[in-house]
This record gives structure tokens, sequence and C-alpha cells, in this order.
């Protein structure tokens, strides 16, 4: 599984934008469900697909959040940031 992983404290309302140069999954992930995520376990996430980005995801709620960049299963040299629009 290749992904990329950022581990942030979001306040609820947080904006994570994700640019990445290639379509990708984007996963906005408690540390419950990114552990799951990595050990192939069903896990439940905000965020999604997406073909066009940048994607934008909020946090629901505050506390700490994984930000996944996953581009499916395959490796690729990609060009990604992650940027925080904070709330207030």
């Amino acid at each position: 599984m290749h992904f990329l992983h950022k581990r942030e404290h979001l306040n609820e309302g947080d904006v994570v934008e994700v640019d990445c140069s290639h379509q990708c999954n984007v996963r906005l992930t408690t540390d419950t469900q990114f552990s799951n995520f990595k050990n192939g376990r069903q896990h439940q996430y905000y965020g999604g697909f997406y073909k066009q980005l940048p994607a934008r995801v909020a946090a629901p709620h505050s506390g700490y959040w994984n930000i996944t960049i996953d581009l499916g299963g395959g490796s690729a040299q990609i060009r990604h940031s992650i940027t925080i629009h904070r709330n207030g």
C-alpha cells in the first residue's frame, strides 16, 4: 500500500486542502480509523476520490486527524501539498 500521511491537530471547521499532480484518494481519519486503513480493515473517513484538485475537506470536530493521500495501490512520483486553513 502506497500512501502519503500527515497527522495534525485540527479544530472543528478547519479545512484541509490537498493538491496533487495525480488524481487520488484523500482521507481524513481519526487515529483509530487510520490504524484500520493501514491494516487493510474497513474504516470510515471524510473525503474521497478526487479527479479535480485541490481537494478540500473540513474537520467535523476538534482533535488529532490523519490526512492521507492514497494513489489507489500504485506508486508514482507525485508532487503534492497539504495546506491547513484554520477556522478563526
